[in-house]
């Protein structure tokens, strides 16, 4: 026999009733027992049962609002517990690197008070230049008493890298053009390297503001700070002072080296830069190291293309080539 969604039986089906719902009151109404006023008046099974059904499905498809609320909560909570630890670590790192590179303006400070720059020249320099390694170049430049046109486009060269730096973050970043003459200043080496290392949009755009910010604030009070503390301390090179900048130039450089092409370069530019030092005016040594660059790429290019040193079968010999696979011994690269 059928039965309904609460398992009671369909009306009209044959299915017996109950002694009330047999016999009608005396008011003629097939399902009430009693008189028809009596306050004792009941409503007939099938629809005390239709009743409970209803009520029950209505339950379950409709939760009570404080309910639906909380498991609402619940599962934005599960969506954006692990976007915001992943942003959480995203800021920490680029505060980290914000605040380390950051330190690293009290030894520029210092060294253009011992070039002979005024405390308010040197908080200008890093106020409005903002790379470090163009103002490390400039100073040191100065301090040996260079041309300052020289010293300037020694800097001006150094600093072309951000250039292209600022190519590739902005197909990143995809930042408002209000906000990109902004965001064009802090287009460093530290901020270029956390943005870079993000797998999306958003999470570059958080990297890249938080090392911008911490690095541009920390950067210029540690500037003025260094460059206090060197007028205090007077004579700088009395303190070994003179050598900070060379120093931390080489501790921001060292990191970068990671490729072939990038040691030769830094090694052939440091070997030329100290070969024409003694006969060359201050400064411009700089302007023709910083040629090493194409020159090493143009050489280790040359040995690294394919065909130069391949045989015919892409760098087989050939008896290899005429062999073939070595039944499968071959490794990953090879094949």
């Amino acid at each position: 026999m059928p039965r309904g969604r609460c398992g009671a039986a369909p009306a009209g089906d044959g299915a017996p009733r109950d002694e009330h719902d047999k016999a009608p009151g005396p008011a003629g109404n097939a399902g009430n027992t009693g008189n028809a006023g009596n306050a004792g008046d009941t409503v007939p099974a099938d629809a005390r049962g239709d009743v409970a059904c209803t009520e029950t499905a209505s339950r379950e498809e409709f939760p009570a609002d404080g309910a639906s609320a909380a498991d609402a909560r619940a599962e934005r909570a599960r969506q954006t517990g692990p976007r915001a630890a992943a942003d959480r670590a995203v800021a920490r790192d680029a505060l980290g690197v914000g605040v380390a590179v950051g330190l690293s303006g009290f030894a520029f400070g210092v060294t253009a008070a011992g070039a002979g720059i005024t405390v308010a020249q040197a908080c200008a320099l890093s106020l409005f230049v903002f790379t470090g390694a163009s103002q490390f170049a400039l100073v040191g430049a100065l301090a040996a008493g260079g041309n300052p046109l020289t010293a300037a486009a020694g800097a001006f060269f150094l600093g072309v890298r951000n250039a292209f730096y600022g190519l590739r973050l902005s197909a990143l970043l995809r930042l408002p053009g209000t906000v990109r003459p902004v965001a064009a200043h802090w287009v460093i080496d530290e901020t270029s390297l956390v943005t870079l290392a993000q797998p999306d949009t958003r999470r570059a755009r958080l990297g890249f503001t938080v090392t911008g910010a911490s690095l541009f604030a920390l950067w210029n009070l540690t500037t003025l700070l260094g460059a206090l503390g060197a007028e205090a301390l007077g004579d700088t090179e009395a303190w070994g002072l003179d050598a900070a900048g060379p120093a931390v130039f080489l501790a921001l450089l060292a990191p970068m080296l990671r490729e072939r092409v990038e040691r030769a370069a830094a090694l052939l530019a440091v070997v030329a830069a100290l070969a024409l030092l003694p006969v060359l005016p201050a400064g411009v040594p700089v302007l023709v190291a910083a040629l090493a660059a194409p020159v090493a790429l143009f050489a280790l290019g040359r040995s690294a293309a394919p065909g130069n040193d391949a045989g015919p079968a892409g760098g087989r010999t050939d008896d290899e080539a005429s062999a073939g696979p070595a039944g499968g011994d071959e490794s990953e690269e090879e094949r």
